[in-house]
């Protein structure tokens, strides 16, 4: 049986929440569903220094909300809000719709998965060692407090002849358990052998360890065990 199942698919709905949460019918779903893929798209290209985790689209009747988790606000924000004002006109001119753009700044970006996969994928670029950003990720994600990290590189790793794949992880990534906050994150390194694949799972620890932090409650004994949404399905 294989274990190539996206860790984010698995959990959606379940104790991960949706990316896009709008209703739409049959006739429209299509085109939202498109027209977000080319918002995702839009800002991940300009705002590529930004460090952008993920985007959030929320739909209403009369306009659309983008929430960008970044670990450098002040790049899209710019000086007295000016860049993000150009992104909301620019967002409002292809689109064709009235936008709202919200940033939710990630204050340790070495607990998510994407921007690690990022990171190491510009030290490829870079013509580093592979062997080096492997061990140095490690370190740095294992130092920001997760509970175990897993890394895998494929391609023509140190300009080899032959792709190859090469996997390193420190403490447990319990893929299968829902219970379990496991981070995904996939970039791209385009190097001048050709396309080597960063892939990133990192574990979070427990979505009920996460979310009750009230000490009173844990000593009554009074914390849910399961996790929360912050939005229905």
């Amino acid at each position: 049986m294989g274990q190539k199942t996206n860790p984010l698919g698995f959990r959606i709905g379940i104790t991960e929440d949706w990316r896009s949460r709008w209703y739409a019918t049959k006739k429209e779903f299509g085109d939202l569903l498109v027209e977000d893929q080319k918002i995702r798209k839009f800002i991940n290209t300009e705002y590529k220094s930004a460090a952008i985790d993920k985007v959030e689209i929320e739909r209403t009747r009369d306009q659309v909300v983008v929430y960008l988790h970044s670990a450098r606000p002040g790049i899209i924000i710019g000086r007295k809000g000016q860049e993000i004002d150009r992104l909301k006109a620019r967002l409002e001119d292809v689109f064709g719709r009235r936008m709202e753009v919200k940033i939710i700044e990630i204050n340790n970006p070495f607990r998510r998965a994407q921007l690690i996969a990022e990171d190491m994928a510009q030290q490829l670029i870079k013509r580093g060692s592979f062997r080096r950003a492997i061990k140095r990720s490690l370190d740095q994600v294992m130092e920001a407090g997760v509970k175990g990290v897993k890394v895998q590189l494929s391609g023509r790793l140190g300009g080899a002849e032959m792709s190859r794949c090469e996997k390193a992880s420190r403490g447990s990534i319990p893929l299968s358990t829902l219970q379990r906050r496991v981070d995904y994150g996939f970039a791209i390194a385009q190097t001048a052998q050709g396309v080597i694949g960063v892939k990133v799972w990192v574990d979070l620890g427990d979505y009920a360890d996460e979310e009750n932090t009230d000490g009173s409650y844990a000593e009554t004994g009074q914390a849910s065990k399961k996790p929360k949404r912050s939005h229905k399905r």
